[in-house]
């Protein structure tokens, strides 16, 4: 049996915690990972990246169009 392997579509990261929020097991990073795995649910595709460290989180899916949408909310709300 051959396991198939999802790709992520593109790798975002993003300075969303403060500085002490360094483990996957932090409630406020797991409460995201959540939220994010819901969204992914909805656009029938997976959270197949996710990481914390120093505050920051790095996330991906395995979506391209979910990719966008979110890139392009981020800049929409912290873009120059």
């Amino acid at each position: 049996m051959t396991e198939q392997q999802t790709t992520p579509s593109g790798v975002i990261e993003v300075d969303l915690f403060p500085k002490d929020v360094n483990r996957l097991d932090h409630p406020q990073a797991l409460e995201f990972k959540m939220l994010l795995e819901e969204v992914a649910a909805d656009y029938g595709c997976s959270l197949v990246t996710f990481e914390v460290r120093r505050g920051t989180v790095v996330f991906a899916f395995d979506d391209d169009v979910l990719t966008a949408e979110i890139l392009r909310e981020l800049e929409m709300d912290y873009g120059d």
